[in-house]
């Protein structure tokens, strides 16, 4: 019988959407990437949406630890263009960050190439673009860091290896969310789910036709798949299960976690997880269903797939698996501590992760960020850290720090607050582009406090931090008696439920500019981040002008700004 939910969004694991430029064995990855507009209608409305290289999602980047990377992005978009890489650290390499703070945009018609070498590091990743709301619009893409040869992974190879890039999908164009934003109000509620950028509405089953068909995997039981699944969306945060199917959490953000079956998995923005999945044994010739659903939302939006074997002959029938109440952050909370580091296995080095004993590590300054919401006097609303809103000068933050013209840019805090300001404190310094200054290796305890009544998640570029504590309600020092210092997972995006605070430990040991933002879209756009300022000392620092920086500024740096005109802009050959 046919199944009332169809038509459904479908995954396609196509050739094309598995090429890759990689180099086996060099050590140098490759790729050229063309960013343009197409008409596409993944919930069944026509929409502009960004596509890399004619693909929605982008290609996937696929390289190996200490890889060096290369990515000539061509803006063909009718605007400013910054690609960033979420979750991937670049060695003492700020400069290609992608991220407004640190490098000047692409401008349409021109080209730049990005050029990194990856740290020791292994992991499921995205990319997207950073500027102007544009990841609300497409150009997102999956990236994985393999393990070097000689490292095994800590698990069975698997059969095949897929990435699902899920998230809340808007059918106005981003320019039209922007504008809401612009105008003092609040983004509405997203249009639906998108499954590696297809809704529910335009694909049908077609059983018996393997090419035409909509399926994940095309491999028979006794077979495991390795899912890498990202919440690429802008708000939302989603429950990911599939009928008749456990999860085997394994990966998150570049730390192999202690194995454990899952009945759905909570994703919230920004993050990225690795689960194992077994093939059924079909009595029927049955498919079976990819739910996701949003949480913590009024209303519910839902994304369908399907997981369609080479046997499979009928659609998906059957019960829903049971996901957990929408409100019920019990249900997340207790998931999110369950999920521990596993000390007994490599990851981009031989040695056991647990031979890293962040525990022993004496703590040498504390944050404690608290995010807000302000309303100023022409009724537009602006998001805080710490009470000042985030208003990014006309040069990047990391321009203006190598030619030492940080005096020039009067909007910059000049001693950004450790923990919430009083309301008279917060009217002196309402906005501004918050930096931090920080020494290199210094290592640092950071507390998300969130006040307000959603989720928050919070990332950092350049950096895995250990997520050591959560709890209910304002943090005191007494809840440090509660932290986990032996195998808390290390991950560079963390949630922070309601009314309630999370705690992360951090050793800054890589140079640079590097940002710290909501990944909330609408946050982030309006305010919500900082930048830590990551500087050696003595000898140990590089020797670039200013002693500061940790890479020489790239030979094809974009310039901008105050920058253009400056007396003293050198740029290497």
């Amino acid at each position: 019988m046919e199944s009332p939910f169809l038509p459904l969004s479908c995954i396609l694991i196509s050739s094309c959407l598995l090429l890759t430029t990689v180099h086996a064995g060099s050590g140098y990855v490759y790729y050229d990437w063309t960013v343009s507009l197409s008409i596409r209608s993944p919930l069944g409305v026509p929409k502009q949406v960004i596509v890399i290289n004619d693909m929605f999602p982008g290609p996937l980047l696929n390289a190996t630890t200490n890889d060096v990377v290369s990515v000539n992005v061509r803006n063909h978009l009718p605007e400013p263009l910054l690609i960033t890489w979420n979750g991937v650290q670049m060695r003492r390499n700020s400069w290609q960050d992608g991220v407004r703070g640190t490098n000047c945009p692409i401008q349409p018609g021109q080209n730049w190439t990005y050029s990194f070498q990856l740290k020791d590091q292994i992991g499921s990743f995205f990319y997207f673009p950073s500027l102007l709301l544009q990841k609300a619009g497409g150009g997102y893409g999956a990236i994985r860091v393999n393990n070097r040869k000689g490292i095994p992974i800590p698990f069975p190879q698997p059969a095949e290896d897929i990435d699902l890039l899920v998230g809340d999908w808007y059918n106005v164009h981003h320019r039209d969310l922007r504008q809401m934003l612009d105008q003092g109000r609040h983004l509405p509620r997203p249009d639906g789910i998108l499954i590696n950028g297809h809704g529910r509405y335009n694909l049908h089953f077609q059983p018996g036709n393997r090419v035409d068909s909509c399926y994940v995997f095309s491999s028979s039981p006794p077979s495991t798949q390795w899912l890498r699944i990202s919440n690429v969306g802008i708000r939302t945060s989603l429950n990911f299960r599939i009928q008749d199917h456990a999860l085997l959490l394994v990966e998150t953000e570049g730390s192999y976690t202690v194995k454990k079956y899952y009945s759905s998995l909570d994703i919230h923005v920004g993050q990225s997880y690795s689960v194992l999945v077994r093939a059924k044994n079909l009595t029927h010739g049955h498919s079976f269903y990819i739910f996701v659903s949003s949480r913590f939302t009024k209303y519910e939006l839902l994304g369908l797939g399907v997981v369609h074997y080479p046997d499979s002959r009928m659609p998906p029938s059957g019960p829903i698996p049971t996901r957990p109440a929408p409100f019920d952050f019990g249900f997340s909370i207790n998931q999110a501590r369950s999920i521990k580091w596993d000390l007994d296995v490599g990851a981009a080095r031989m040695n056991p992760q647990g031979s890293y004993h962040y525990g022993a590590i004496n703590v040498s300054r504390t944050l404690i960020l608290e995010n807000g919401l302000v309303v100023g006097s022409n009724n537009r609303i602006r998001y805080t850290v710490n009470g000042v809103s985030f208003l990014h000068p006309d040069t990047p933050l990391k321009l203006a720090d190598r030619f030492e013209m940080f005096d020039e840019l009067k909007i910059v805090v000049p001693s950004f607050p450790d923990a919430p300001q009083t309301a008279e404190t917060m009217k002196l310094q309402r906005m501004g582009a918050s930096v931090v200054d920080v020494k290199w290796r210094d290592f640092y305890h950071l507390v998300f406090q969130n006040p307000l009544p959603n989720v928050q998640t919070w990332h950092l570029d350049g950096y895995n931090f250990f997520v050591v504590g959560m709890g209910e309600g304002q943090w005191n020092e007494k809840a440090k008696s509660t932290y986990n210092m032996i195998d808390a997972v290390s991950r560079s995006t963390v949630q922070v439920y309601p009314r309630a605070w999370t705690a992360v430990l951090v050793m800054l040991d890589n140079r640079g500019m590097w940002n710290l933002r909501s990944q909330n879209g609408e946050k982030w756009y309006l305010g919500q981040e900082l930048y830590l300022r990551v500087k050696g000392v003595g000898a140990e620092d590089p020797l670039t002008i200013p002693a500061r920086d940790e890479a020489p500024i790239p030979g094809n740096a974009i310039l901008c700004g105050r920058v253009m005109n400056h007396t003293n802009v050198w740029v290497p050959n």
